[in-house]
């Protein structure tokens, strides 16, 4: 065992060791570096903000259409096509209209209730059919549109990103290496050499929090410029999450990886835990969708606190004590992980 005035030395030389390793990887680099800003990118241009964009509504062909079709043109929002009567079933299948009509005495709307889009260009035509046929409003309301930054899609999607990506490369980036390790035999050398358990954990976990400056600004840095994605809180409240965040994962990393023998295993155990934060902690769509008795177990989950927290920062403009339950539950989990990982190690 080392003397304590070699521990530091030993640390830091583990630590570069462990940055050398990941600089010579460019799969790595693509993933921490480069995977999360073509992620904002592609989801920015798809959830763009669109201005009006119009329903595109098809009225099907036969007697009638021309009515329809003649009190629909002119209504805004509502893009009107002919649509031959055999091809209802595969344009809605399809989704290339939201709304089919078939014309009649009685209109026959056809249309998927569970899309948002389909229910909204189903009330747009109803009202527009039904003032074609005498219906007149009691008033005309004024309309203000209304776009703030903060409150869009893409403002509160890069914070869940953020936070998807700071827990992937926690899991991923620490858990992978050590069993990739320990499958070349590389961990059974390291036993003959004067180093614990408690300095290689340290210095993985260390090598980690070194280029989280860079995949953190890298990613905020592409969404300010492309997005314009707001930063109301301190810069310091935020750096404070992430480091917390990121000690947290890799504790879960470290602890994941300290049994495993094989890539096959690492990887099924480390999907096992990044699934149900993938599907239930925010990311691409709030957590505040699935049922009350869910909550409790999705409010545990660390990656909760860390989308939360970064939400509440950078649109909210939250400082530590807002935050400050969110970052505990956070901490509680990085440091119960890391002090199993260090009592469950194995080198073989």
């Amino acid at each position: 065992m080392p003397d304590r005035g070699d521990t530091y030395p030993a640390l830091l030389e583990l630590t570069l060791a462990r940055l050398r390793e990941f600089i010579r990887e460019p799969e790595a680099v693509f993933w921490v570096f480069v995977f999360p800003i073509l992620m904002t990118c592609a989801l920015g241009v798809a959830f763009r903000s669109r201005g009006d964009q119009s329903s595109v509504v098809a009225v099907v062909d036969g007697p009638g259409r021309a009515a329809v079709e003649a009190a629909l043109t002119g209504v805004p929002g509502i893009t009107v096509s002919t649509l031959p009567p055999g091809e209802v079933d595969r344009a809605l299948q399809r989704s290339d209209v939201q709304l089919v009509i078939e014309p009649g005495t009685r209109p026959t709307y056809r249309f998927d209730p569970t899309r948002a889009e389909s229910r909204l260009a189903r009330r747009a035509v109803d009202e527009a059919l039904q003032r074609a046929a005498g219906r007149h409003d009691q008033f005309t309301a004024r309309d203000q549109p209304v776009e703030t930054v903060g409150s869009r899609y893409i403002d509160w999607l890069v914070p869940g990103l953020l936070g998807m990506n700071i827990m992937s490369t926690g899991l991923w980036g620490l858990g992978f290496s050590i069993v990739t390790a320990r499958t070349r035999k590389l961990l059974k050398r390291l036993v003959a050499s004067p180093m614990s358990r408690r300095d290689y954990l340290l210095a993985q976990l260390f090598g980690r929090l070194v280029f989280l400056v860079v995949e953190v600004g890298a990613l905020l840095g592409f969404s300010r410029i492309a997005f314009g994605v707001p930063m109301h809180g301190a810069w310091t409240t935020l750096a404070i999450t992430c480091l917390v965040g990121a000690l947290s994962f890799g504790g879960l990393g470290l602890l994941v990886a300290s049994r495993a023998r094989t890539v096959e295993a690492v990887s099924g155990l480390l999907n096992l835990v990044m699934l149900p934060m993938w599907l239930l902690s925010g990311v691409f769509f709030a957590s505040s969708n699935f049922p009350a008795a869910m909550q409790p177990f999705i409010r545990a989950l660390p990656l909760t606190s860390l989308n939360e927290s970064l939400r509440a920062v950078m649109l909210e403009g939250a400082d530590l004590a807002a935050i400050g339950g969110r970052l505990l539950l956070l901490a509680v989990w990085g440091v119960v992980s890391f002090v199993a990982a260090l009592r469950l190690f194995r080198w073989r």
